[in-house]
């Protein structure tokens, strides 16, 4: 495989034949991981998969209309987690 530059970084072009091996597609997010000097191991990145597959099994509903905000969300006081111990009043 040849090292190509792409923008400020620099790319590698997978063959067709590892690409079927790892059964990826383009969009797809992979690891890379160092194995030894001047080599590394290529696997398919599966936590977003995993994410949207846990998140389809909630299937958690919003309400119709509903549309995120991320200003009104980041205004918002920060977050503190509740204290089960305490009636679900929020902890200090």
């Amino acid at each position: 495989m040849k090292v190509a530059k792409w923008g400020n970084s620099l790319a590698v072009r997978l063959p067709a034949s590892l690409v079927q091996e790892l059964r990826i597609e383009e969009g797809d997010e992979i690891d890379l991981t160092p194995s030894g000097r001047g080599k590394f191991e290529v696997s398919a990145n599966e936590r977003r998969k995993q994410a949207l597959e846990e998140m389809r099994r909630l299937r958690f509903k919003l309400p119709p209309g509903y549309k995120f905000d991320r200003e009104e969300a980041n205004a918002r006081a920060p977050y503190k987690p509740v204290d089960r111990g305490n009636r679900g009043e929020a902890a200090d």
